[in-house]
């Protein structure tokens, strides 16, 4: 089955999303895995990796938005990108709130059931993100 080229495009684009996320939050991740509940965002390296994932996820959660968005996309792809877009968005939210590491770790695991979903969806269409 060769898949539409809009799904090509959108799961691309997805894709990008998902490194982008990748590479801005990884680092943030590492400080709440260090294991206090409530990180020390005084600290300037917490500080600095905090704005530096909510900028990148804000990036990530565009883009994944953007490729929800693509016309002539199937509903069936669109909605789970847009659905990690909007957990993207809570992430981000949280960071900025200074939440504790178990709301991370609940945002994160719902993200990551949203990337799973568009990953399934855009195989099922033919393509991957």
């Amino acid at each position: 089955m060769e898949a539409a080229p809009e799904s090509v495009a959108a799961c691309r684009q997805f894709a990008r999303a998902l490194d982008t996320a990748a590479v801005s939050y990884s680092e943030f991740a590492n400080v709440l895995a260090i294991g206090q509940k409530n990180p020390d965002y005084l600290d300037p390296i917490v500080s600095a990796n905090n704005s530096y994932g909510r900028a990148g996820l804000r990036a990530a959660a565009t883009t994944a938005l953007d490729a929800s968005r693509t016309p002539g996309l199937h509903p069936d792809i669109a909605a789970p990108m847009r659905s990690w877009s909007m957990g993207a968005m809570k992430l981000i939210l949280l960071m900025g709130l200074r939440a504790d590491v178990d709301r991370f770790n609940n945002a994160a695991n719902g993200l990551n059931t949203h990337t799973e979903a568009a990953q399934m969806a855009c195989a099922r269409a033919g393509t991957q993100a």
